[in-house]
């Protein structure tokens, strides 16, 4: 049986990631109260052994729950079945992106009223699920997300993986726009030469054979790669043994176009062929 439960801040895309988990065959609860979750839990796995009905089991807990049961969430967690592949996936943006939403939908914030602001409310929201989200197994930074490409990250890094597997996410990305906030491990490449400086290798960017070649020819670019393969060889087997269900590794450069999209192309390249659940996104070049 598989568990998600989904969190994170009002405005941050819970409900349309629980609408779309629906879509893809799940029994999903909205703002179930915590405390209910082990007995929901206890009660799925004894209902699938009658029925593939509830085999798969999505809840969304937020701040409209009972803010004493979520300051109590890591105790509730842990008495959870130890045999339900259970994993908890929080949604967040940044506090300008949740005012901009609120504002254009008219939606009231569930903790706001009469002497608390939308933005007093958006950062007392942070403080009560605080204890969610130092427990998340994943985080989905939505602020720059469609909901096409938030129902495309859901399907491929939730929906269809195996209770036992680890999924790997290589990103490229710019320090231009900051370090993604999905990151769990980031390798900074701004030391390795730079094509941008090259004229004519410009207009490129680091899924183009010209770039390849120019910085397959540099003995510190795959000394880097020989490195980062190592370091990565050597530790994500000791995360997957933490039980950890979900791993993100961002490689940045500058403008995220050159030297972090080859480096992150030979990571997954490598991967891909050792790991069954390995993934690959270029977060500069997917704004394009």
């Amino acid at each position: 049986m598989k568990l998600i439960i989904i969190s994170g801040r009002s405005g941050s895309g819970k409900s349309s990631a629980l609408n779309m988990l629906e879509d893809l065959g799940f029994y999903c609860i909205d703002n179930l109260p915590a405390s209910l979750l082990p007995a929901l839990a206890l009660q799925s796995l004894k209902s699938e052994t009658r029925t593939t009905a509830q085999s798969n089991v999505a809840v969304s807990i937020d701040a409209r729950n009972n803010h004493d049961e979520l300051s109590q969430f890591s105790l509730i967690f842990e008495n959870i079945p130890s045999d339900i592949d259970t994993n908890i996936i929080y949604l967040d943006a940044d506090n300008n992106t949740l005012l901009k939403r609120f504002s254009e939908t008219r939606r009231k914030h569930p903790l706001s009223s009469l002497t608390v602001s939308l933005s007093e409310a958006i950062n007392r929201e942070t403080e009560l699920l605080d204890s969610i989200a130092q427990k998340a197994d994943l985080i989905i930074e939505t602020s720059k997300m469609t909901f096409h490409e938030l129902r495309e990250v859901i399907s491929d890094r939730i929906s269809d993986k195996p209770a036992s597997e680890m999924s790997l996410l290589f990103q490229s990305f710019g320090y231009k726009s900051h370090i993604p906030v999905d990151s769990d491990i980031v390798f900074d490449v701004r030391c390795l030469p730079n094509p941008y400086w090259n004229k004519a290798l410009r207009p490129y960017n680091g899924n183009d054979k010209e770039i390849i070649e120019y910085l397959e020819k540099k003995d510190d670019v795959i000394a880097m790669i020989d490195s980062i393969i190592g370091y990565l060889t050597t530790w994500l087997p000791k995360f997957k043994q933490t039980n950890r269900s979900y791993m993100t590794i961002s490689i940045g450069c500058t403008g995220g176009q050159h030297r972090s999209v080859f480096m992150t192309n030979a990571l997954y390249k490598h991967f891909s062929n050792k790991m069954n659940l390995v993934q690959i996104r270029h977060l500069e070049l997917d704004k394009k």
